[in-house]
């Protein structure tokens, strides 16, 4: 057995056994925020744990490249669409707020409304 092949056997199973772990965390957590990070963190490692693990098989610099590319792109765009994700479900009231204890996104929602609001008696007094 070859080294490549002990780095196929470790990686292979560890990165299955992560993406099973988001996915039962993705049945399991009763709030949105869990179910976010469930579906995220875990499902990125195990995709980049696969990806280890099939490299020493695939032993063409294409399809290192391609699986390079993979790897940085599900990293750069996880995070982006699990903000996403919780800032539309925060702005549909469909998150719930005694989960949380700190509440950071409100206070902003709120300073933006007020500067709105303040902008728009401006402009209304310059009309007049």
């Amino acid at each position: 057995m070859s080294a490549g092949d002990i780095i196929t056997a470790v990686f292979l199973p560890l990165g299955a056994a992560f993406s099973l772990i988001g996915c039962v965390g993705l049945l399991r957590f009763p709030d949105l925020y869990g179910r976010l990070h469930a579906a995220t963190k875990p499902d990125t490692v195990g995709l980049i744990f696969i990806l280890i693990g099939a490299a020493p098989q695939l032993r063409s610099p294409g399809a290192m490249v391609a699986m390079l590319l993979v790897a940085m792109f599900q990293l750069m765009t996880m995070p982006v669409v699990a903000a996403t994700l919780g800032r539309v479900a925060y702005g549909r009231g469909e998150v719930d707020a005694s989960n949380m204890i700190v509440d950071e996104l409100a206070e902003d929602l709120r300073e933006v409304a007020a500067r709105d609001e303040e902008s728009d008696d401006g402009a209304e007094a310059g009309r007049r």
